[in-house]
């Protein structure tokens, strides 16, 4: 069953500036896609799109079958949308659980229940909950930055460059993580550099090429394809 589909995507980032051109993206309930493509394809901005914090100019981003481009970000969260941007993704100066409260302020009656979910889900955010985020290592921001981003039970959660800047250690948890958390039943969209990564743990891959879907198809024999290889995973 699908559950989130878009279709025909147009936007940019200012009135003459169009960086999505055409762009489609669907992802069925419980499916994990991950999307690669050259710097400047329109990756981000698509994830930017359907979380709402890009004005679509034309096409169409359904959840459920029903559109939601006319709604904010806030109210497509309450739909079950989460986000997790690339950059200023966790509030350094407060602590871990902190950061916790104000991922779940959307829904503040769950708020503890799912605090104290989450600290049972992923250990180190609970050793380390009463810490300033700044004090916590690249991946560990990271995760935290996914479990504000759970504090919503998000149905379908959307990551931007999660592995950005952490070392390849780093980077292997992370994608654990990833992996945990999708086989837990979360609905993933990852848009990933590290092309070869995102696709073997994915069940889909879509390449996007200048504000374009070039290419959609399961994500382990994308990673086997020659072209994609070639163009995208360093041969």
């Amino acid at each position: 069953m699908g559950l989130m589909a878009a279709e025909g995507v147009v936007c940019g980032y200012g009135a003459a500036d169009e960086i999505l051109k055409g762009a489609a993206l669907t992802v069925a309930a419980g499916e994990m896609v991950a999307v690669i493509g050259p710097n400047g394809a329109g990756k981000s901005t698509l994830l930017k799109a359907i979380a709402g914090l890009l004005r679509v100019k034309s096409g169409t981003i359904l959840l459920d079958g029903a559109p939601v481009q006319a709604l904010s970000p806030g109210d497509r969260a309450r739909r079950g949308i989460g986000f997790v941007p690339q950059e200023a993704n966790v509030f350094a100066s407060m602590t871990v659980r902190e950061n916790l409260e104000m991922g779940g302020l959307i829904e503040r009656t769950q708020t503890r229940a799912r605090i104290e979910a989450l600290f049972a889900r992923f250990p180190m955010l609970a050793v380390k909950r009463r810490a300033a985020a700044r004090t916590l290592s690249g991946g560990q921001r990271q995760i935290l930055a996914m479990a504000m981003a759970l504090m919503v039970a998000p149905r379908l959660l959307l990551l931007d460059e999660p592995s950005a800047g952490l070392s390849p250690a780093a980077a292997e948890t992370l994608f654990d993580t990833i992996a945990d958390i999708h086989r837990a039943g979360t609905s993933i969209v990852m848009v990933e550099q590290n092309a070869r990564e995102a696709l073997m743990i994915a069940d889909r891959g879509v390449v996007l090429v200048d504000g374009r879907t070039v290419r959609d198809g399961p994500a382990r024999a994308m990673a086997e394809d020659q072209e994609v290889r070639r163009l995208f995973l360093g041969g």
